[in-house]
């Protein structure tokens, strides 16, 4: 395999030193290969989908497929725009240039994707280095096979591999490929493994894009809108069974409205999910037996005010509310990334922005409140990777947005013009005019010279 991965790269190498894939219309083209191959074998995602994760076809579609279509859609209006040379103001010491940024692709990139959306973010980073006129190797998570092995196959069917392929296999094959000579590195997963593929990217001094996780807070204060925050948590927390890496993996409610909320809240999950979620067929499954047993754990911290019953048989754990829970319990130590919402309390929303101003920056903030002072106080105290006032998860779905993480939540961003830019390096150019020549720059000039070019330049 070392053998067949090493040649592999070369081969898209050799590929993109032939500037094929600097064209726009070929660009353009892939692209809508891409939406046909996504549109041809839909049923046989839905499929591998619901083996992987029991995903109903409304959350693989909103969740995944959907996405893809509107990514690659927004993509193909205004890539021609994106590829254009981006013309850059010059100071009076540079009269007669003209000065541009040029987009130009990196090369052979690689692209490593987590089981969580297998689909999604497995082509969403891939649909931004084939924008930007990249090849692609793609790495999906061998803990979604079905998705994975689908990858690979219609991946195969459609593209050559010498632009963009599927690599299949465990950590060792993971390790083979950060072995290889990427040009760029495109992750995403967990922190652990995000600082694994930077170390290993150093080797090379190959960019790196980590998309990662942690612990997302949503801030409930006193005068939230009670049933609609109850409902957009709800949403946003339970959705795919809370393995999503912007869920809110904790509550901090403000103590005058906890029990309202927590009553609201039970009320919504009951809605959306029966009242037995167990028995809901379109309620996602978790992965596998490792997660599932590390989720379980969490089950003893706190007080379970709802939920909290598992089936073993079929990895599925009851949407569950933890009440009494504090920083020092174990379901408060890592991303949580399942069923499970602990909740704490707060009277002041300066105890909470202070609390977390010494904690790890998450990928995601969500504060539901009506005051703007408020509002306003936490987006700008607090730093996050992004999020929302007064909603959950909706800021990925704008492919305006930049969509990424701070600190030990990652770094760089994509969705939309960012995955663009992202796999683009801007090169910045001068254009000199040879129709005249200012001699102040040059040395023998005398004090008259020196004196005009300190005015200009101070």
């Amino acid at each position: 395999m070392t053998v067949q991965i090493k040649e592999l790269v070369q081969a898209q190498r050799n590929f993109f030193l032939s500037e094929e894939t600097h064209d726009y219309r070929f660009r353009i083209n892939m692209l809508r290969s891409l939406r046909s191959m996504l549109e041809k074998y839909e049923k046989s995602i839905y499929k591998a989908l619901k083996q992987d994760l029991n995903k109903s076809n409304f959350d693989a579609f909103t969740t995944e497929l959907g996405f893809l279509y509107n990514e690659i859609k927004h993509t193909e209006n205004n890539l021609k725009d994106w590829m254009k040379d981006d013309p850059i103001d010059a100071p009076l010491t540079h009269k007669g240039t003209k000065n541009f940024i040029r987009k130009e692709p990196y090369g052979v990139t690689l692209v490593m994707s987590p089981w969580n959306y297998p689909l999604q973010l497995a082509l969403a980073p891939a649909i931004g280095a084939i924008a930007a006129g990249n090849t692609v190797v793609i790495k999906p998570s061998e803990y979604s096979p079905s998705t994975s092995s689908l990858l690979a196959k219609i991946i195969g069917e459609t593209f050559d591999s010498k632009f963009i392929a599927v690599v299949e296999g465990a950590k060792e094959i993971s390790q083979e490929l950060l072995n290889q000579r990427f040009d760029y590195i495109f992750f995403t997963g967990s922190t652990a493994v995000g600082k694994v593929v930077m170390r290993e990217a150093s080797k090379f001094l190959t960019p790196v894009t980590l998309e990662l996780g942690g612990k997302s807070p949503a801030i409930i204060d006193k005068d939230a809108n009670i049933s609609l925050t109850a409902k957009r948590l709800v949403w946003g927390k339970f959705t795919n069974a809370g393995q999503t890496c912007v869920a809110p993996d904790y509550l901090y409610v403000h103590d005058q409205i906890k029990d309202k909320l927590l009553k609201e809240m039970k009320k919504q999950i009951k809605k959306m999910y029966s009242k037995n979620a167990l028995q809901y067929d379109k309620f996602a499954r978790i992965i596998n037996e490792n997660h599932f047993n590390r989720l379980s754990a969490y089950l003893s911290n706190g007080t379970i005010v709802y939920g909290g019953d598992i089936d073993q048989d079929q990895l599925k754990i009851e949407p569950t509310i933890l009440d009494s829970v504090t920083w020092d319990a174990p379901v408060m130590q890592d991303e949580i990334f399942g069923p499970i919402l602990p909740v704490l309390t707060f009277n002041n929303i300066d105890e909470v922005i202070t609390e977390l101003k010494h904690r790890e920056k998450p990928l995601a903030l969500y504060y539901f409140g009506e005051k703007e002072k408020n509002q306003e106080k936490v987006m700008t105290r607090l730093s996050f990777g992004g999020g929302c006032v007064n909603d959950t998860l909706y800021h990925l779905a704008n492919p305006n947005l930049p969509f990424g993480g701070v600190g030990q939540s990652g770094m760089g961003g994509y969705h939309g013009k960012h995955s663009f830019d992202t796999f683009s390096h801007h090169k910045s150019i001068l254009k000199q005019t040879t129709k005249f020549d200012i001699p102040l720059r040059y040395p023998g000039g005398g004090k008259l010279a020196f004196s005009l070019i300190k005015k200009l330049m101070k």
